[in-house]
């Protein structure tokens, strides 16, 4: 008999366990070192940090293990987009866990977030970005655009009440004023060796200030 899959919003309490397993995502990505340094204290400091800012992390637990997670945000609308819209930058299943309905568990809740924040499209960047999880992106409808997959939400919905396996440049870097943006990132770089992640709202606040002067 098949263990229950219950896929929730990560807290605080779950980022070790979700940056260990990321970490494990990292052997089988094409960028492999670009993912992460390895450090687990460090990147559940980063996670935190995305949290901060209203990022999304979903995890699927089995057993009382964390066994899977989807890392995103909601982007949107801006100058580009008239609509919101999901992106998932992180899609990962253990290796152990592959296979027993987990990674048809985490996109069923990506698809209830997307219709949560009236998105209608997902897209899809996934680290680890390995063969698999292409192949199971494109059975749930996501297709190449612009070098991401996307999806309409209620494609992504249509397909995963389908497929139930168990059940039948060139041009130079600007600076922005005085004290550029880059200036504020480089600094916050320094200071981060010392006291942790970068925190992004800070840097958005110092750049604010700036450009208001």
């Amino acid at each position: 008999m098949r263990e229950a899959v219950d896929v929730r919003s990560a807290d605080a309490a779950d980022l070790r366990a979700v940056a260990e397993l990321a970490i494990r995502g990292r052997e089988e990505s094409p960028a492999g070192a670009q993912v992460t340094g390895g450090d687990t204290d460090r990147l559940a400091g980063q996670l935190s940090v995305l949290l901060a800012v209203d990022g999304r992390i979903l995890v699927a637990e089995r057993g009382g293990e964390i066994v899977g997670v989807v890392v995103g945000r909601v982007v949107g609308p801006h100058l580009f987009l008239n609509q919101p819209v999901l992106y998932l930058d992180t899609v990962f299943v253990a290796p152990d866990a592959r296979r027993r309905g987990v990674g048809h568990a985490l996109l069923r809740a990506v698809a209830a977030l997307a219709v949560d924040h009236g998105c209608e499209e997902v897209y899809a960047a996934p680290v680890a970005g390995t063969r698999g999880v292409q192949r199971f992106l494109s059975r749930l409808g996501f297709v190449q655009a612009c070098g991401h997959r996307i999806v309409p939400t209620q494609t992504l919905l249509r397909k995963l009440a389908q497929d139930l396996p168990f059940a039948k440049g060139s041009e130079p870097r600007r600076r922005f004023g005085r004290g550029g943006l880059e200036d504020i990132i480089a600094r916050r770089r320094r200071e981060r060796a010392e006291t942790g992640p970068i925190d992004l709202r800070a840097v958005h606040a110092e750049h604010a200030g700036h450009a208001a002067g």
